[in-house]
């Protein structure tokens, strides 16, 4: 059996996330401390007793899923990887937990990330859409043929893409792409238009300080967002990442190619179940399937 753990995105903060973990373990709970050092202020009082509307501030939202994924991963003893990858904000929880960055100098740069992602929000009105039961060709098609900036941003899985780019073109996409017969297009309330070009400002942001954070070879292959395909070297690691912000999120591919490369056991480590449910979508009954959001 070829185990294959994943790390989810953003969407998957809970109220009391990750505070079992702080409780009950030692290790996590010098970990969680740790971060609060790093970030400046005591993200875990928010993660434990936040509002869900708190969770959702960018610059806590993508550090608290990291800390809850790879802080699980750093304590579960199970954790013996034979692949890894993660979707989105997730890759960088898959690079620490397979020990191709520290945990400090990861968390930094999901830290630079949130914010930086933030301000490019900021500069120009944009959104994200849900795409339900259109080939992915089509929706390829219909984006490129839109007026504005408007591209496929996350394959989640077998008929459902995300796009992404600026409102009045995600809107005539979305027309368009019911027109073609899509099932659903359903605009999502983010605060921008991740994965696509107008995160080129964060981009250029988040490049500084990953050109000066060390990588090393993980513990296993990574299958990175940009490219769906695996790798363990630090400078392909390093240059796929840069990418990451402004190309698609390749979720499906990815899970084609773990299961095409052997993977027949899928584990999600972190807040959530969305990529079960993504998996199970795309693969079926063809492999397990479970996830671990406490140690208890």
């Amino acid at each position: 059996m070829k185990k294959a753990y994943v790390f989810p995105g953003q969407g998957s903060q809970f109220p009391g996330m990750a505070k079992d973990l702080y409780d009950t373990n030692a290790v996590a709970r010098d970990m969680l401390e740790k971060a609060n050092e790093i970030l400046g202020f005591r993200i875990t009082d928010i993660m434990f007793n936040g509002t869900p509307e708190e969770l959702k501030a960018t610059k806590v939202t993508q550090p608290a899923i990291f800390l809850h994924s790879v802080v699980l991963a750093k304590c579960y003893d199970g954790f013996a990887p034979d692949m890894v990858a993660g979707h989105s904000l997730g890759e960088f929880s898959a690079l620490a937990a397979a020990s191709a960055m520290d945990f400090e100098d990861a968390l930094k740069l999901v830290s630079i990330r949130a914010h930086a992602m933030q301000k490019a929000c900021e500069i120009k009105p944009s959104t994200m859409a849900a795409i339900i039961a259109l080939p992915n060709e089509t929706v390829e098609e219909i984006c490129a043929s839109c007026s504005g900036i408007v591209v496929p941003a996350n394959y989640n899985c077998n008929g459902q893409i995300v796009i992404s780019g600026e409102i009045e073109a995600v809107n005539e996409a979305c027309e368009k792409l019911k027109a073609a017969g899509a099932k659903r297009a359903l605009p999502l309330q983010v605060g921008g238009a991740f994965h696509s070009p107008l995160m080129e400002p964060a981009r250029e942001e988040l490049a500084k300080a990953i050109e000066t954070t060390v990588f090393k070879t993980p513990v296993c292959p990574v299958y990175q967002n940009v490219t769906a395909l695996p790798s363990t070297d630090p400078d392909v690691i390093k240059k796929n990442l840069l990418s990451q912000l402004t190309s698609p999120v390749k979720w499906t591919q990815t899970v084609k190619n773990m299961i095409a490369d052997g993977a027949d056991y899928f584990m999600e480590i972190g807040p959530g179940a969305v990529l079960q449910g993504l998996i199970k979508k795309t693969a079926g009954d063809t492999v397990q399937i479970e996830g671990i959001a406490t140690l208890a």
